[in-house]
């Protein structure tokens, strides 16, 4: 799925995300919770009908500008998340 409702808790965030060799890029806002059917079909079909080209340029563009980690502990081991800007801790929308 590109573009879906995640909950969490009390919140819904809504979730658009898409394959950038070799990253998976994802963008996370806190919103009401909508039907999304729609917006996810027409994001798959954008991505089949380009051959999904322009995220390998951008996954490979991403690989000299990233510089940015940070580690996350789960219960499966720890996960390395990369970010081409640093992230703002307890920033609000």
């Amino acid at each position: 799925m590109s573009n879906f409702n995640w909950k969490v808790g009390r919140s819904n965030y809504q979730i658009l995300r898409t394959g950038c060799f070799p990253y998976i890029k994802y963008h996370c806002s806190r919103k009401r919770e909508e039907d999304l059917t729609t917006s996810d079909r027409f994001m798959r079909v954008i991505k089949v009908v380009n051959f999904g080209i322009p995220c390998l340029l951008y996954g490979l563009a991403a690989t000299q500008l990233i510089r940015h980690t940070e580690i996350v502990h789960t219960s499966r081991g720890p996960v390395t998340i990369y970010f081409l800007l640093p992230e703002h801790k307890g920033s609000t929308y």
